[in-house]
């Protein structure tokens, strides 16, 4: 049941302005552990648009260490297991294009998208969005704070285990008829599913 549930919040509308990284630990069938990071966008262009939806603003990210830095902390940990995200193909994408910015090689990550998963899991559900699936499985939390954002995705990920009868969360795509997608060096290559599902805002 090992994974990391990972949530990106931007500074504007480009993937490269990540300024706050949260994540979930998951052992055993539970979220053990939640951490956030503030990041510093290396241009720090603040949209309002952005600002309204997380809270983040210049002034609370002036001191907080650049993407490269904050990202070293938790590479290993990224590397070493699974790796999930609510809409993965966003938070993937800030981390291909933040890491570009910089001019660094991706890790070799594999991760999963538990928004396409939900959409299977929880077909009667009108919106599969993060906040409303975790109202579905009884879990508060406050939307748009990555690492609520975080823990969320890791209990929606428990909860589809649990609902699905698996041990561990590596068997959820097999399950699902789902591909694993991975982050490399030389690109990556998206989480997919063979049933059709239509896009959906995070």
């Amino acid at each position: 049941m090992r994974a990391i549930a990972i949530d990106f919040e931007t500074a504007n509308e480009q993937r490269s302005s990540p300024c706050s990284v949260g994540l979930a630990w998951i052992e055993d069938g539970a979220v053990i552990r939640v951490e956030e990071r503030l990041i510093r966008p290396k241009d720090m262009r603040f949209s309002r648009f952005n600002i309204a939806v997380h809270g983040i603003r210049p002034a609370d990210v002036e001191d907080a260490a650049e993407f490269p830095e904050v990202m070293e902390e938790f590479e290993d940990d990224l590397g070493d297991t699974l790796v999930i995200a609510h809409n993965a193909a966003f938070d993937m994408s800030v981390m291909r294009a933040s890491y570009q910015l910089y001019g660094i090689p991706c890790p070799d990550i594999d991760y999963i998208c538990t928004l396409k998963m939900a959409k299977m899991v929880w077909q009667e559900l009108a919106s599969h969005r993060l906040n409303e699936v975790s109202r579905h499985i009884d879990f508060s939390f406050k939307h748009h704070n990555a690492a609520e954002d975080a823990h969320a995705c890791g209990e929606v990920a428990l909860a589809a285990a649990r609902k699905l009868n698996v041990n561990a969360l590596r068997e959820l795509p097999i399950k699902l008829d789902m591909t694993m997608g991975r982050l490399h060096p030389g690109g990556y290559s998206p989480c997919s599913v063979k049933r059709p599902a239509k896009a959906e805002n995070r």
